[in-house]
Formats: C-alpha cells, structure tokens, sequence
C-alpha cells in the first residue's frame, strides 16, 4: 500500500504494439494512476507516441526514466530478453513495478527479479491479466463454488499454422532462440499455465518434450508436457506452431461435471454439471489489461486488495515453463 498518496506516476519502458491498446490506454484511465512518461530507443518513435497518447515527457534512454522524481512506477513493455536489466535497474531505484510476461526467459533471471525486489519490499506486479478478466474469474468462480465437483484433470490443446513471417526466414525476436528460447510458446503458453496455477493451485511436478521439429526458426515449435498440481489435480498438454488446423480448446474434468473454454480464442465459456449447464460469452474489454491495472491501483492505494497477479506467481509460472524445455 502507498501511504499518503492519491497518484501514482507511472513511466513506459518500451512502448511498442503491446502498449499501443491492450495496456498503455490502461494507465491512463485509471483513476489513481496517471500516464507521465514513456521510452523508446527510436526518437521519432517515442516522440511520435507520447503525442499521440498526449504523454507529458518521452525519453530514449531508460536510466532517465528510471531516475525521473517525477515517476513512482515503472511498467517493462520490452522483449524477454531485457527484462531483467531494466527490472533490476527499477529495483535499485526504489520504485513499483509491473513487467510483461514472461517475468523473463528462464527461471533464473525470473529469480534474481524477484529477490532484487523482495529483499526491499517493493511491490513488483506481472502482466498475467487473465487473472483479473472477467471472463477468466467467472471460471475461478465456478471451480471455487465447487459446480464440477472435485476437480480430476485439466487439458490444453494448442496448434497455429506457421505465418508467412515464420516461413520467410526473416528475423522475428519472438522465434529467436537467444531471446524466447520457447518461441511462441514462451509468450502464448505462459499466459494459460499461469492461469491453471491461479485457478488449481501451484505445480508440484512437471514433465515436457520440446523440439524444433519444423526448422521454421531457431526456438523450439512443438512442446508436450504433462503434470500434477499440489492438490494431486492432474494435467496435460501440448502446443504445436506449425499445424493445419487452429485449435485452442481447455477441458477441466471434475467429479460431477466439466468447463470448457479457450485462452486466446473468444469463444464461449461452457460449464456442463450434474446441477448446472450454462453457456456464457463474455467479451474482453477494448484495452484488455485495465482489469489488471486497476487491480495494481486497488492494492497500492486503496490497501485493501491482494493483486492476483505478483512476483511469487509469477516466479511460479517461470518454474513451470523452464522445467518444460528441460532447462531445470
């Protein structure tokens, strides 16, 4: 909780597509929070955004962002790769801060974010937003209200044809093995393990294979895995960035009934019981992290909220996708 202060002063590290709708928009219309800087290494870019966002300052340097008295937070929007060093560079600064998922692209430097920050109490946040959409917390809601009963297992089935991109051969940091090791599935599957740990409770044991079986790109393209969370729930699951068909389709089998739903696609949610059937759409709002945003707000200023999405978890969720790829 921030004592004594009704605005929090929030600065971008990198403002690409990323803050362009799903996320910038968000700081700036929560009550609370306000929008005061933002940077890019490009010039022009950075200045043609803060005009177009009517931001107040803009910089190419991050250490002058970092440094600004004038902002009390900070939000990481840059590729995996840099998280880290902007992250600690925060830390030391004494200032909040939110980063995008992935926390980082192994667990180790996910680690060193989370003790830089832990070891002075300063609240550190992560872009797991899923966990503050509503579409995502009626789920939550119906597993806690028990409606399937008790929970038995839980499947993901992911595939995506390769894009144009990833058969050109032209660079792309989200396939580029020193950047996202993962490549696609470090940005997409992080988004719905992090979710089954918020709705199932933590992993305890996680086993995968993880290839480049395409040769599209340098990151891996194709990953199973299958585990047990700490309740004994079982789970499985495979991504594949290379197949015909688009298929994103989540099952959670309980004793006494079943959810289906999608991470990315917008399809509805489907709750089948011996008690309950139910069908629900619910749409993602415009700027898709305001939930999540404003979720920061409630915990930093209003002090009587615990944010779904922090640094433990999110700790978590780098632990699971490392141990995946067969890198722990």
């Amino acid at each position: 909780m921030i004592k004594n202060n009704t605005v929090i002063r929030w600065g971008i590290i990198g403002c690409g597509d990323v803050t362009e709708v799903k996320s910038g928009p968000a700081y700036k219309l929560t009550k609370g929070f306000e929008l005061t800087a933002v940077m890019r290494r490009n010039a022009d870019k950075v200045k043609d955004y803060a005009k177009r966002h009517q931001i107040e300052k803009y910089y190419t340097d991050a250490d002058q962002l970092i440094d600004d008295p004038d902002i009390d937070a900070v939000y990481i929007a840059t590729p995996p790769d840099s998280h880290m060093f902007y992250a600690l560079k925060v830390a030391e600064a004494g200032k909040i801060c939110c980063i995008e998922k992935p926390m980082a692209p192994s667990y180790q430097e996910s680690l060193a974010i989370y003790n830089a920050f832990n070891e002075k109490n300063i609240p550190l946040f992560v872009a797991y937003y899923r966990r503050s959409l509503p579409r995502f917390t009626q789920i939550k809601e119906w597993i806690d209200n028990n409606e399937i009963g008790d929970v038995r297992h839980i499947s993901w089935q992911f595939s995506a044809p390769a894009s144009d991109l990833d058969k050109s051969g032209e660079y792309n940091w989200r396939t580029d093995v020193k950047i996202a090791p993962g490549g696609y599935f470090d940005d997409l599957a992080s988004h719905g393990l992090d979710f089954f740990t918020f709705i199932l409770g933590n992993i305890k044991e996680i086993k995968g294979i993880s290839l480049n079986q395409q040769g599209n790109y340098s990151a891996k393209d194709a990953i199973t895995a299958c585990w047990v969370h700490e309740n004994n729930v079982t789970g499985s699951a495979f991504w594949n960035f290379d197949c015909n068909d688009r298929l994103d389709k989540v099952t959670i089998l309980g004793s006494k009934g079943s959810i289906e739903f999608a991470i990315f696609h917008e399809k509805p949610i489907k709750l089948k019981s011996d008690r309950n059937k139910e069908t629900l759409h619910i749409e993602h709002p415009k700027h898709i992290q305001i939930y999540h945003v404003e979720d920061m707000r409630n915990m930093l200023i209003q002090g009587n909220f615990t944010h779904p999405s922090l640094g433990a978890s999110a700790l978590h969720t780098s632990w699971v996708m490392d141990k995946i790829l067969g890198n722990l």
